[in-house]
C-alpha cells in the first residue's frame, strides 16, 4: 500500500469518527433541550406549601393514581389489619387531622389504612391522598397524638405534592442521563446515573422536612401536642437499630436533623 492510499484511509477514518461525533452531539442536544424544556415549562406555586414547582399531572390525576395502586400497595404488606378497633382509631386521628387543616379544603380524597405488616417499621403516602401505617410502627406508638404526627406527616407529602414533584423530576434526570449516554458513551451515562440518582435522593431529604413541618402545624391545629412527634423520631431512631448510612446516602434525614427541624417548626406555629 502506497502512502497516498493510506493517508487517504486514515483521512475517511477520521471523517467517519468526526461525523460520528457530530451527531451524537446533535442528538445528545436535542434530548437534554427536550427534556429541560418539559421539565420547566409545567411550573406552578404550590398554594399550601407557597413553593414553586414543576409538576406535569394535575390534582385528579394524583387522585386516580393513588387509587389505582392503593390495592396493589396493601397487598405487598400482607393486606390490610383485620381488627376494626384499630382502623377506627386510624381513621379517627387521620380525619381529625383533616378536619382541622387546610388540607380540609383540598382537591385530595384522604384515605387510611392500617397495614397487616408486622415487620416494616412504616408509613407512606401516594398520591392525591391514600395514607398507609404498618402494625409495626402504629404498635411502637405510645399515643394518639404519636399517630397525629405519623398521619400528619403524611398529609403533608399529599399537600407538597411530594410524589408527583418527584416523577417530575426523575423524568427529567432519566431524560438527561439518556442524553450523556448518546452523546457520551456508557461512562458518562454511569456518572450522570449516579449524580442524578444523589440530586434526587436530597430532593426527597427536602420533602421529608417539609412534611415534618406540616405535620407539626396539622397537630397544632388539631389539637395535638406536637412534642410528641418528637417522641415518634425517638422511636424511629431506636427501631433503626443505629445503623443507618450517612445522610447524603439516603432519602432520608438524619433523626437527630429531623428533631431539630421540628423543634424549630414548633416554634413556628405554637401560638
Amino acid at each position: 500500500m502506497n502512502k497516498f492510499v493510506f493517508l487517504h484511509k486514515r483521512k475517511l477514518k477520521i471523517m467517519r469518527r468526526t461525523g460520528g461525533l457530530k451527531i451524537r452531539l446533535i442528538l445528545f442536544a436535542g434530548i437534554a433541550l427536550f427534556s429541560l424544556f418539559k421539565f420547566y415549562s409545567n411550573s406552578e406555586e404550590n398554594k399550601y406549601t407557597g413553593k414553586t414547582q414543576h409538576i406535569s399531572m394535575t390534582p385528579n390525576e394524583e387522585v386516580r393514581m393513588g387509587l389505582r395502586s392503593a390495592p396493589s400497595m396493601a397487598q405487598q404488606h400482607g393486606g390490610l389489619h383485620p381488627n376494626n378497633e384499630y382502623q377506627a382509631l386510624v381513621d379517627k386521628v387521620g380525619n381529625k387531622l383533616i378536619a382541622n387543616s387546610i388540607a380540609l379544603n383540598s382537591p385530595y380524597r384522604y384515605d387510611f389504612h392500617l397495614l397487616r405488616d408486622p415487620q416494616s417499621i412504616n408509613a407512606f403516602a401516594l398520591p392525591g391522598g391514600q395514607v398507609f401505617i404498618t402494625f409495626a410502627l402504629f404498635s411502637k406508638l405510645k399515643s394518639e397524638a404519636q399517630l397525629a404526627g405519623v398521619l400528619g406527616h403524611e398529609i403533608g407529602h399529599v399537600l407538597g405534592r411530594h410524589s408527583a414533584e418527584r416523577m417530575a423530576k426523575q423524568g427529567l434526570t432519566q431524560g438527561l442521563i439518556t442524553a450523556v449516554m448518546t452523546g457520551g458513551g456508557g461512562e458518562a451515562g454511569q456518572m450522570a446515573s449516579m449524580i442524578g440518582n444523589m440530586v434526587n435522593m436530597k430532593y426527597g431529604r427536602q420533602d421529608e422536612l417539609e412534611s415534618d413541618e406540616l405535620g407539626v402545624k396539622f397537630m397544632i391545629d388539631a389539637g395535638y401536642n406536637p412534642e410528641e412527634m418528637i417522641e415518634v423520631m425517638k422511636i424511629l431512631k431506636a427501631a433503626s437499630g443505629g445503623k443507618r448510612v450517612p445522610e447524603f446516602q439516603s432519602t432520608h434525614p438524619d433523626p437527630e436533623n429531623r428533631i431539630a427541624n421540628i423543634k424549630k417548626a414548633i416554634k413556628k406555629y405554637r401560638k
